[in-house]
């Protein structure tokens, strides 16, 4: 699952070249993205903006999904993943970049009513997932929804959280807000606990296309992660999904 490098202009051609009918969306999304980055300095302003614009669309593409039918294989193997490793319906769950519940619906039908946390940079897609619970009937669950600023749980209890889990969050993240995250997570993760979170894997240079997809080395995270008190590993059975994105979890060191 490890990537080329997209940033280099003859890749980018090479790529234009075998995939023609490519070229005019990425060319729109080009034009969008760059409009939305002289508006927005911030990552965190930009990226909400790029989200409201997605979900004004489709706000199943806009957490990644083509299709309905990948949304639901999306969550359905997330899902499977974390119960495949021992979540319980016991279990208190923060979803890092919940959107609009692709598997935040399964976590919330399976955990313990009030046990599920799901927080977003997006007001427009925690819109979108409160739509989802409806058409789930998952109202009687009672989970929690927030839209956050940053990632420092400020208003999240010690030690609360057994399962912390972020998917193809730091896939569109610069390296400080997933250093923001690494110092924070600590606090709010039980002892025992762990934090699940994919990435964009490279073995090469690390880079990002448009400021919205970002490429790493695993050894980067990992050190980064240690420099905050959280020891981590591969997880080398995800790579095994049909899915695009590597996968490391973290504990308390």
């Amino acid at each position: 699952m490890t990537t080329k490098d997209r940033e280099n202009l003859l890749y980018q051609l090479r790529y234009a070249v075998r995939n023609p009918a490519k070229v005019p969306p990425y060319a729109r999304r080009l034009a969008r993205d760059t409009v939305l980055r002289l508006r927005n300095r911030d990552h965190v302003d930009y990226y909400r903006a790029v989200m409201k614009s997605d979900a004004s669309r489709s706000a199943e593409a806009a957490v990644g999904s083509k299709s309905h039918a990948r949304w639901l294989a999306l969550g359905r193997m997330q899902f499977d993943y974390l119960v495949e490793h021992g979540l319980q319906p016991s279990d208190r769950m923060l979803e890092i970049g919940c959107g609009n519940l692709r598997a935040g619906r399964l976590f919330i039908d399976y955990l313990d009513s009030g046990n599920y946390y799901g927080i977003d940079i997006s007001p427009d897609i925690l819109i979108a997932a409160q739509r989802t619970l409806v058409e789930d009937g998952l109202q009687a669950k009672l989970p929690h929804l927030t839209p956050v600023r940053d990632l420092k749980f400020e208003f999240l209890p010690d030690a609360y959280f057994n399962v912390v889990h972020a998917h193809s969050v730091f896939s569109h993240s610069p390296l400080p807000v997933i250093e923001e995250c690494f110092a924070h997570v600590g606090r709010v993760l039980a002892p025992r606990g762990f934090f699940d979170f994919t990435f964009d894997r490279t073995e090469g240079r690390e880079h990002q296309v448009l400021r919205e997809d970002f490429y790493y080395r695993t050894e980067t995270l990992l050190k980064l992660a240690q420099r905050h008190g959280l020891r981590g590993r591969f997880m080398a059975d995800w790579e095994k999904r049909p899915h695009g994105q590597s996968k490391i979890r973290l504990g308390h060191a």
